[in-house]
C-alpha cells in the first residue's frame, strides 16, 4: 500500500540522496530522534536529501498536545519546505497507557490528531495495544479488542488508518495476536507498523515475525540493536546489529511492497527509558544513520531483489 502522503509521481530514480530506496519505497525518519525543535528535525531529513518526515514530538511536546499556534507554525514550515508527513506517532495504547487507564484519553488524542492529520496531509497514526496494567490475561485481551475496535471506528469516521506497532501491548510481540486483532476489528482502518529493531529488546526474531504478518504491513521503522551477554540492549547503525535489517527489507522489496522505510535510530533518544543525548550530536548521528541505511540498501537489498539475483525472473 503506498504511503498516504507520497504525491510525487513518477518516482525519482532510487539511490542515495534521492529520498527513495526503490520505486514506491520512500525514505523518511522520526524527526525528534535528531532534534527537539522543528528546524533541527527538518534540517536532519533535508540534509539526507529526503523530503519526508514522521512526527512524534516538537520541543518535547507530543504532537497532539502542541498549542494551536505552535502547531500552525509547524504546519506552515512543513508546507513552505515541501516536506511530506508520512505518519504521526501517537501515545494511544502505548507503553505509558495500560489497559486500566481511561479510554477517553486515547479517544481525545485521536480526535485531536484527526484534525491535525488533515492539515498535515497524512492518514497514518501509529498506535500500540496496551500493557496489561496487572489485568488477568482474559480481561486484558477483552479490553484490548474492545478498545481497538472503538478506536478504529473513530479512525474510520475521520478517514485515518491506525498502524499497530510490534512493540508494547497485548499484540505487540506475537504474530498470532496481531492477526487476531486485525481479524476481530475487521477494518482497513487498522493495519500494521513493522519495527525491525523491536525484536531484540522484546525477545523475538524480527524476520520470522515479518514473514507471518507481511501482507498487513503498511509502514516500516528501521532500527537495529544487539543484546549483550548481560541482556543489555545497544542500538546500532542499520546492518550492524542482530535485528536482520537487510533480510527484512529484502523480504519487503521482493514482494513489491510500497510505502515508507522510516528510521528510528534510538542511538541518541529513547523516550521509553528517558535517554536523551541529542544535544551532543543528534543531527549528525541521524544523518549518519540515514546514510548507513542507504548504503545497506544499495549494497545488499537492491542487488538481492534485482532480476539477475532472481535468475532473470521479473
Amino acid at each position: 500500500m503506498p504511503a498516504e502522503s507520497v504525491r510525487h509521481t513518477p518516482h525519482p530514480q532510487p539511490g542515495p540522496g534521492t529520498g527513495w530506496a526503490a520505486p514506491g519505497i520512500r525514505y523518511a525518519g522520526i524527526g525528534d530522534e535528531a532534534a527537539s525543535d522543528a528546524e533541527g528535525q527538518l534540517a536532519a531529513v533535508h540534509g539526507l536529501g529526503w523530503g519526508a518526515v514522521e512526527l512524534r514530538s516538537v520541543d518535547g511536546t507530543a504532537l497532539a498536545d502542541l498549542a494551536p499556534d505552535a502547531f500552525d507554525a509547524l504546519a506552515g514550515r512543513l508546507a513552505a519546505t515541501h516536506t511530506d508527513v508520512v505518519c504521526v506517532d501517537s501515545r494511544i495504547a502505548n507503553w505509558s497507557r495500560p489497559a486500566t487507564d481511561p479510554l477517553e484519553q486515547d479517544l481525545a488524542e485521536l480526535r485531536t490528531l484527526a484534525a491535525r492529520c488533515a492539515t498535515l496531509g497524512t492518514r497514518h497514526v501509529r498506535v500500540m495495544s496496551y500493557p496489561d496494567g496487572g489485568l488477568p490475561e482474559d480481561e486484558w485481551r477483552r479490553r484490548v479488542l474492545d478498545r481497538m475496535t472503538t478506536l478504529t471506528r473513530l479512525a474510520e469516521d475521520h478517514g485515518l488508518v491506525l498502524l499497530h506497532e510490534n512493540c508494547h501491548g497485548w499484540a505487540g510481540t506475537r504474530a498470532d495476536r496481531m492477526l487476531a486483532l486485525l481479524d476481530h476489528v475487521a477494518s482497513p482502518a487498522l493495519r500494521l507498523l513493522f519495527d525491525i529493531g523491536n525484536g531484540v529488546p522484546h525477545g523475538y526474531d524480527a524476520a520470522t515475525l515479518l514473514d507471518a504478518v507481511v501482507d498487513h504491513v503498511a509502514h516500516v521503522h528501521v532500527k537495529d540493536a544487539t543484546a549483550g551477554p548481560d541482556g543489555d540492549v545497544v542500538y546500532t547503525l542499520p546492518g550492524h546489529g542482530q535485528s536482520g535489517v537487510a533480510a527484512c527489507l529484502t523480504t519487503l522489496a521482493r514482494r513489491g511492497w510500497q510505502g515508507t522505510w522510516s528510521i528510528e535510530p534510538h542511538t541518541r533518544l529513547r523516550p521509553h527509558d528517558g535517554t536523551d543525548h541529542r544535544e551532543l550530536d543528534g543531527i549528525a548521528a541521524f544523518t549518519a544513520y540515514g546514510q548507513a541505511l542507504e548504503r545497506l540498501v544499495e549494497r545488499e537489498v537492491r542487488p538481492a531483489v534485482s532480476p539477475a539475483a532472481r535468475g532473470g525472473r521479473p
